[in-house]
């Protein structure tokens, strides 16, 4: 397939019609000049009949890319035949979806809770630690992010300090600082019901947390019986060329979270359970009228055959890794991530090298970090769309 180069945007790019898209939306979200009126593979196409390479993914969502046509199909069967069913009536797509994933994820899970966010998921995830423990105490990780509600916003890095909003925290919280392995003891007791930790932080600017730290959290949970929480909201279902981090890293958490990817679009994700977690988990402490939908599960299975069928982890890991060789120019001094949830340190502010690649048709993402660009493609991502980003960030200045 020969190489395609995106032609450099006009000044509006539809900035005009997505400004009036927004009068009834709440004002929550900032948002990019460009409005995205049709999408295929890796390409958007803007209002004004433009593509433009995402490498952003709708934040890490369009794992499949869009289009994908195994996807679409599995959810056109799967609304024909019945879109919605609550989790009172058996349905073997949901059956079928829970199995798939305990066996993609390689880990010893033996069970899993199908919800609808990765803010639910890790909310339930608390829930679940702090009542089979019956401790106050949650520790959680310098730079983390795990959602906007009460119980995962506690446990996000900065939150109380910016958005938090409710008058205390559901828990006692204290926060490690990143990579100290010495500070894991003193805040990690028998006080401690759960330890919540992102093994690569995305918000934080794609940031990896490592083999030794992530051990380090294993075994001192293990010494004073605290449960470890994987937050793969963002990091999961292939993203680091592995199913999980956990694979990557060979750290084994008691409970794993995801969401993102897991569905290409479609909302779902997933709380998975170790077998002695989810023997304390009884009938009715948890609930969810959407999770585990017929339409969600069918894209959940969707979305692990595609990977096993089209050996993405293999991809991912080779483009990730042709993103590092060739991408560290013009603007760009290092990179930071794992597989293709990458990190590029800037010499500039990543807003401002964002701005200039979307003037050449390229979307790209930022982080919490003001001197990072966040790159989180689709997993189907290519070595001739790299190359597109490569030049680019050569044309730019330094």
């Amino acid at each position: 397939m020969p190489k395609q180069k995106p032609a450099r945007t006009t000044p509006d790019g539809g900035i005009q019609a997505a400004a009036r898209a927004r009068d009834f939306l709440a004002p929550v979200f900032a948002q990019y000049p460009l409005e995205v009126a049709s999408a295929q593979g890796v390409w958007l196409t803007n209002s004004l009949g433009e593509r433009v390479l995402d490498l952003y993914g709708g934040h890490a969502v369009a794992g499949l890319g869009y289009a994908h046509p195994a996807w679409t199909a599995a959810l056109a069967r799967q609304a024909e035949a019945c879109q919605f069913q609550s989790n009172a009536v058996a349905m073997r797509v949901r059956a079928r979806a829970a199995r798939r994933l305990v066996r993609f994820s390689r880990l010893p899970f033996a069970s899993v809770f199908l919800v609808n966010s990765g803010a639910e998921a890790n909310e339930n995830a608390l829930k679940v630690a702090l009542r089979m423990t019956g401790r106050p105490h949650v520790a959680a990780i310098e730079g983390g992010f795990h959602g906007r509600t009460a119980a995962a916003g506690a446990v996000t890095w900065g939150a109380q300090a910016k958005w938090y909003g409710f008058p205390r925290t559901p828990f006692e919280v204290s926060f490690i600082p990143r990579g100290d392995t010495a500070a894991i003891r003193a805040e990690v007791t028998k006080r401690t019901a759960a330890v919540i930790v992102e093994p690569v932080q995305g918000l934080a600017g794609a940031v990896a947390l490592g083999a030794p730290f992530l051990a380090a959290l294993r075994a001192r949970c293990d010494e004073v019986g605290s449960l470890l929480i994987f937050d793969e909201v963002q990091c999961g279902v292939g993203r680091t060329g592995q199913p999980f981090a956990a694979n990557l890293y060979g750290v084994r958490p008691d409970m794993l979270t995801t969401a993102k990817a897991l569905g290409n679009g479609f909302p779902c994700a997933v709380l998975m359970l170790s077998p002695l977690v989810a023997a304390s988990v009884k009938p009715e402490s948890l609930g969810t009228t959407f999770g585990g939908g017929p339409m969600a599960c069918a894209a959940i299975e969707a979305v692990i055959a595609a990977i096993r069928n089209e050996r993405l982890l293999e991809r991912v890991r080779r483009v990730g890794a042709y993103i590092r060789r060739s991408c560290v120019l013009g603007p760009v001094t290092a990179h930071q991530g794992a597989g293709l949830l990458v990190g590029l340190r800037t010499t500039r502010p990543a807003k401002e090298i964002q701005a200039e690649l979307l003037e050449c048709c390229i979307l790209a993402g930022t982080a919490n970090d003001p001197h990072v660009l966040r790159l989180l493609p689709p997993l189907i991502l290519e070595e001739q769309h790299v190359d597109l980003l490569r030049d680019a960030l050569r044309d730019l200045p330094a």
